[in-house]
């Protein structure tokens, strides 16, 4: 069993694996419908598959509403709610495209999914406070521990230390990163990255090329992976 606190006050939902053959865990799509579908076909998915997101499906991409559609009209599809999902319940942000009924599904969302000795939230974990001490904000939004460091070292994933594998999107990474306790999986499709997802039981990663660069981040910062261990990495042939 995960050690992850039941009484934790925000919302979460935990997946009994033992419900679905396979389980793949998916980076941020951020509106890449095109990719979205591209990845499904290329893992083979069937009804008995469960894809999990670690948020942000939508801004920035060229169809956000078509990843909302996608992912609410799809009995096998589960997501976490990330920091640019917030943004639009707050009013920070605006998507014509999506309707009340969208907005409504978007803040029904978990901010936190558990399985068997698993996290997967959309930012990360803060491993100097306790687990049930953690906000909204901190789980959408952890990335760097320095004081207002954005994308400066060091990063929560470089000093968490379990005991649950975490799983997590919102930082913008060269690779993938693989580690004992922290699984890190936005490789920037947006940006002319890839959509990359995890294989849960088989320990794989499967990743689909951007068609295109829709957002233009050379000038922004990227993380290199460091200390990842070795996990078979395939591309998807579009």
């Amino acid at each position: 069993m995960t050690a992850f606190p039941e009484s934790l006050d925000v919302p979460h939902r935990h997946v009994t694996a033992a419900d679905w053959d396979d389980i793949y865990i998916v980076g941020d799509p951020h509106g890449c419908r095109a990719e979205l579908e591209a990845l499904c076909t290329s893992l083979g998915l069937t009804d008995d598959d469960l894809l999990v997101f670690v948020g942000d499906l939508v801004r920035k991409g060229p169809d956000s509403k078509g990843v909302v559609d996608r992912v609410r009209a799809a009995d096998n599809m589960l997501t976490v709610r990330g920091n640019n999902e917030e943004k639009l319940l707050r009013g920070d942000k605006e998507l014509d495209a999506l309707t009340d009924d969208d907005l409504a599904w978007i803040a029904s969302l978990p901010v936190v999914i558990t399985l068997p000795e698993t996290v997967v939230v959309h930012g990360g974990i803060d491993p100097r406070k306790p687990r049930a001490d953690h906000s909204v904000d901190d789980f959408q939004n952890t990335r760097s521990l320095a004081p207002g460091g954005s994308y400066d070292p060091p990063y929560w994933f470089e000093e968490y230390a379990g005991p649950e594998r975490v799983f997590f999107g919102h930082t913008v990474l060269e690779a993938p990163i693989v580690r004992e306790h922290a699984v890190g999986l936005d490789t920037g499709c947006v940006y002319g990255g890839e959509l990359t997802a995890y294989d849960w039981r088989a320990d794989e990663l499967i990743a689909v090329p951007a068609a295109e660069t829709v957002v233009d981040r050379r000038d922004e910062k990227y993380v290199e992976p460091t200390q990842s261990v070795e996990t078979e990495y395939t591309y998807a042939t579009r």
